[in-house]
């Protein structure tokens, strides 16, 4: 038999941690101790990190910036040729860091002063999901579906708002026609433009039916608003059954908190609903304060300005072949084939223009709402009786003020003051329910209508034959492009249509939050606190696209208040001077070139025939 073996003795292995009582950032210095040649090491800690090692390391550098108050472990595993292992820890006390004699951690951070939520915060929700799908990508997407598309391929929710828009249409037709042969397409587009509006225009204000103002919402944009931590859907629609309120006169029945002050007014006067024929002749209609359409004027003043209008003007007189006093005709290649639907849709859109709101009809009632107006060749002179002259100054001082706000509000030690904010909301909305009479009701609502078909016409693929868009701009609406491709065509002016976009859809947002809140009641800086706060993405968008669109930087101490249309119209000749000096330098070149007066006069009368600059508003 052979001789047994001896079992061999554990691994000796001792660890030693250089000091052992540190102040939290030093470091320490750990060594494994061993009499084994070739042996290999794993370090690990329990807090802080270890400067860069390897297995080969017997000595390594613990840095404690990390690790937490109190007592931390170093440990170490050594692994000898023969396999044999030894764990050994080493513990290390950390000391919290003393400043000016007091104990103290060094993670030290901010948090922004206390946000009380306000029942009124539903309304707002309420207002931007009205304005969503009030926006061109729903009325397009509607107009596609109730009068393009078939029900083939449709899933069972489309198939539904298909038939809904479709049973609209049909009772807006039965009580309209056109006078006029051929138009039948114009006619369908017209009556589902108005469908559309019914269907989408306001809110349902009914305790019992509480999340309809809010069908579609989009939860997770609305959770960035609300700054008191998440918000569900039925906590939204709990706030919106404490803020609406019962009519005086008919308490089965709700209102917005506005309207039941002004009833609370006119209690002499009774609230029905509408007759067989539609219309209670000694009564305030119920369906104007259960259902209110939440539309601004500033959408379509905003549109206007960014010349969406007038391009369709030049088009239709295009069409009609009539030309115009300069040369070369920027639409000359406007050629549509009678094959193609446009053709038709145009036809029906120039035989109904006695129908539509004039432009002198709108900048009076622009002058009414807001005290401002469009300024140009196709505006005539006004005279209006009863103008808003205070609304601008009023209106730039609150978004001035909000910029204030917004500076302490992200100044962590300060707390944000909305008395001011709230102050100046009470100025705005006095201004705004003091021109909401007489065409209130019905000139902004025909006019989304108008400028929402206007919009839908130029963003028709024929369009793009005779007035291609830029490609490789991003625009959010198909319509922009041939807007900015008219505007640079006809030397109007080169600020993108985009910007004036953003003005009217966040000026609107803005505006109705101001007029149907009831501001007058509210003495809490708490309410206007949250209003800035909810809006800000908006105040902020719309102080931006003024200053681009017009030059006026609205955030500077010197109040503006001067109307946007003189500003553009200045800008629009500052544009017309460089664009004119450009001109004369090219003539010089080209009489210097060609060395002869007559070849001079020929290129001065090529640059003379070229579309002047200016704005037709």
């Amino acid at each position: 038999m052979g001789t047994p073996l001896t079992p061999r003795s554990p691994l000796q292995v001792t660890l030693t941690a250089t000091p052992n009582e540190v102040t939290r950032g030093e470091s320490v210095r750990l060594r494994a101790d061993t009499t084994e040649k070739g042996a290999t090491y794993a370090w690990n800690v329990s807090g802080g990190s270890l400067a860069r090692w390897s297995a080969k390391d017997a000595v390594v550098v613990w840095d404690t910036s990390g690790a937490e108050p109190g007592v931390e472990s170093a440990t170490v595993t050594v692994t000898d040729r023969h396999g044999r292992t030894s764990t050994q820890i080493a513990d290390v006390r950390v000391r919290i860091p003393v400043i000016d004699g007091q104990r103290t951690s060094l993670s030290v951070h901010l948090e922004p002063a206390g946000v009380t939520r306000t029942n009124s915060q539903a309304l707002w929700t309420a207002i931007r999901n009205s304005s969503d799908s009030l926006g061109f990508g729903e009325y397009q997407d509607f107009i596609d579906l109730v009068l393009c598309r078939s029900s083939r391929g449709l899933d069972r929710e489309t198939r539904q708002l298909r038939a809904e828009g479709r049973a609209e249409l049909k009772a807006v037709r039965k009580g309209s026609a056109l006078p006029y042969p051929d138009v039948d397409a114009y006619w369908l587009l017209k009556t589902a433009t108005e469908a559309f509006m019914r269907l989408r225009c306001g809110i349902l204000v009914d305790p019992g039916q509480p999340g309809e103002p809010f069908e579609g919402l989009d939860l997770l944009q609305e959770q960035h608003r609300y700054q008191d931590g998440p918000v569900t859907q039925d906590e939204i629609e709990a706030m919106w059954k404490a803020f609406i309120e019962p009519i005086p006169q008919d308490p089965n029945f709700y209102a917005l908190p506005y309207f039941a002050r002004i009833l609370d007014g006119l209690r002499d006067v009774q609230v029905r609903g509408a007759n067989r024929l539609g219309f209670p002749c000694d009564a305030i209609l119920r369906y104007k304060l259960t259902h209110p359409c939440l539309i601004e004027l500033l959408w379509n003043y905003w549109e206007e300005e960014s010349l969406l209008v007038q391009s369709m003007i030049e088009i239709s007189r295009r069409f009609q072949n009539m030309r115009r006093a300069v040369e070369p005709d920027p639409l000359a290649h406007l050629e549509i084939a009678p094959l193609l639907p446009l053709a038709n849709l145009l036809w029906g859109y120039i035989q109904d223009d006695q129908h539509r709101l004039s432009v002198a009809r709108r900048a009076y009632e622009y002058d009414h709402h807001y005290g401002i107006t469009l300024i140009g060749r196709a505006v005539p002179r006004l005279r209006g009786a009863d103008s808003r002259s205070k609304f601008l100054e009023a209106f730039h001082s609150l978004l001035k003020l909000c910029t204030t706000f917004f500076t302490q509000a992200d100044d962590m030690t300060v707390t944000p003051d909305g008395f001011p904010v709230l102050n100046g909301l009470k100025e705005v909305h006095l201004l705004l329910t003091e021109g909401q009479h007489n065409q209130y009701g019905d000139l902004p609502w025909t006019a989304r209508q108008e400028m929402l078909m206007q919009q839908w016409l130029l963003a028709r693929p024929e369009m793009r034959s005779f007035l291609p868009a830029r490609a490789m701009v991003a625009y959010p609406e198909p319509w922009m492009g041939t807007v900015d491709v008219m505007k640079r065509l006809q030397g109007w002016t080169d600020t993108p249509t985009l910007h004036f976009h953003n003005l009217a859809s966040f000026g609107e947002r803005i505006l109705l939050s101001i007029r149907f809140g009831d501001w007058n009641s509210v003495i809490e800086r708490d309410e206007a606190a949250n209003w800035a706060r909810y809006w800000r993405a908006e105040i902020q968008g719309y102080i931006h696209a003024y200053r681009a669109a017009t030059g006026v930087d609205l955030t500077s101490d010197r109040l503006d208040v001067t109307m946007p249309a003189v500003h553009l119209r200045r800008r629009t000749a500052q544009q017309a001077t460089r664009a004119g000096r450009g001109r004369a330098a090219l003539g010089r070149s080209a009489g210097a070139g060609a060395g002869s007066g007559a070849v001079a006069g020929m290129a001065g009368r090529r640059l003379r025939q070229a579309p002047p600059s200016g704005r037709p508003y």
